[in-house]
């Protein structure tokens, strides 16, 4: 009987809540909260759709200039370097490539041995072997550097042999040009193609 005379009992009615009117002002606002959130999600929608921009690592994964002989195109220290750690430096190119290499000097790499006088006498012999193929320089000035990042930049058959850090530094800037080094008293690449086989450091 309970339960019935709780059922039956009259219920209060139900007030109406009072509808709220949108200012001017107001509609303004969300308007604006939605074209900034359609641009949102316009930009999310363009970025997933844009493909990322190649790794500058990808560039050196294949260069078709490069490969067996090998050019291997040496600066002042690297000549210096070799014979401080007694590399020969054909010998030592060929161990590290596992290939035949071709040893190139530029006019301007001799002449900065000559300037150095007598303490670099051993290097500038070296550097005249008739087994290294001599490359003529035809621009104004001998600053070495600039003479071989130029030449890499134009033909992108040369391996550069340097140890000289603001070299290596300009060569990294230039795609799909290797890098020949000294490291425990051994020829090492860097950023040559994992296809020709060159040792990992």
């Amino acid at each position: 009987h309970f339960f019935r005379t709780f059922d039956t009992m009259p219920r209060a009615p139900k007030v109406a809540k009072p509808v709220k009117t949108l200012k001017s002002s107001d509609a303004k606002s969300i308007t604006a909260s939605l074209h900034h959130k359609n641009e949102k999600i316009e930009r999310q929608s363009d970025t997933s759709n844009h493909t990322a921009a190649p790794s500058s690592s990808l560039f050196f994964s294949y260069n078709s200039e490069l490969g067996p002989p090998y050019h291997i195109l040496m600066d002042t220290n690297f000549i210096n370097f070799s014979i401080q750690n007694k590399l020969e430096p054909i010998k030592a190119a060929m161990d590290c490539l596992y290939a035949k290499c071709t040893m190139y000097v530029t006019d301007c790499v001799i002449a900065e041995l000559e300037k150095l006088g007598t303490k670099f006498k051993i290097a500038l012999r070296i550097a005249k072997d008739p087994r290294f193929k001599r490359i003529t320089c035809t621009h104004h000035g001998n600053y070495a550097d600039d003479c071989i990042v130029d030449r890499v930049m134009m033909h992108k058959c040369y391996i550069v042999a340097t140890c000289d850090k603001d070299l290596k530094r300009r060569i990294r800037k230039i795609p799909g040009v290797p890098i020949m080094y000294l490291h425990h008293k051994q020829y090492s690449i860097e950023r040559m193609p994992d296809a020709y086989g060159a040792p990992k450091m």
